[in-house]
């Protein structure tokens, strides 16, 4: 019987069930859970992006899995769930930043950009004919000297956090991160952190090649990309802690 009552109510995104709940929201959460893992830490110097981009074959050319996108020269977005989702949104993201730019002649604020892009996750939760974004993202950046993280849900409810892991894994990782996030953490502390919560989950170790980190610094409110030389060092120098 409940089966049946759930079929009824899942089909249309705009009907709510007995129970209050949006079932095709709902489906878009599990979606995400199906992403590879990302992870944002917020530092006392900026903010760190982590993403797990592993490929599916050794043929595949780990440059062309995009899970990190740099949204202004203060700002990055992480993802998880559908990559071609994620894309709207962060297309919908750079074209508000660049609104804001040209029409007041400064930079937009992370959190003004993420509520415009969490108001727009949130209109295809209320329209027929469409259905909710199968993604989530994690909007980092600078703002007035001060680091910001942010993290979308495909419901378009936004959320502060000081460090957030979305997709496969996240009740592991977040624990990981509640247990060892600190108030004075540099940014390449930060940079650790995500990398030794983003192993968690890992059979195998983890490989420069399959892996993106972006951070944001405060002093130069500048997003950038780490290079694959720099990935290397971080995880010698955790593999060099982990034996001692």
């Amino acid at each position: 019987m409940q089966g049946q009552q759930q079929q009824a109510y899942d089909r249309g995104i705009t009907i709510f069930s007995p129970d209050g709940r949006l079932y095709q929201v709902e489906y878009a959460r599990e979606a995400v859970k199906r992403g590879t893992p990302a992870v944002g830490v917020r530092t006392t110097e900026g903010v760190v992006l982590a993403v797990d981009k592993r490929s599916r074959s050794p043929l595949m050319e780990p440059g062309s899995i995009e899970k990190l996108h740099k949204v202004a020269d203060h700002v990055g977005i992480a993802s998880a769930g559908h990559v071609a989702d994620a894309r709207q949104l962060i297309d919908f993201a750079r074209r508000r930043a660049q609104v804001e730019e040209l029409r007041y002649e400064e930079a937009i604020d992370i959190e003004v950009l993420t509520k415009a892009v969490t108001d727009n996750i949130q209109q295809y939760t209320q329209m027929g004919g469409v259905r909710p974004f199968g993604a989530a993202l994690l909007v980092g950046g600078v703002s007035n000297g001060e680091a910001r993280l942010f993290e979308t849900d495909p419901s378009g409810t936004p959320n502060e956090w000081k460090a957030v892991a979305i997709g496969a894994d996240r009740s592991d990782l977040q624990t990981y991160l509640e247990n060892n996030w600190s108030e004075d953490l540099s940014l390449e502390e930060g940079v650790d952190l995500a990398l030794e919560a983003l192993s968690l989950t890992r059979e195998e170790e983890l490989e420069p090649s399959g892996l993106a980190i972006a951070v944001v610094e405060t002093a130069t409110e500048a997003y950038r990309e780490l290079t694959i030389e720099e990935i290397e060092t971080h995880l010698a120098d955790l593999e060099t802690e982990a034996e001692e």
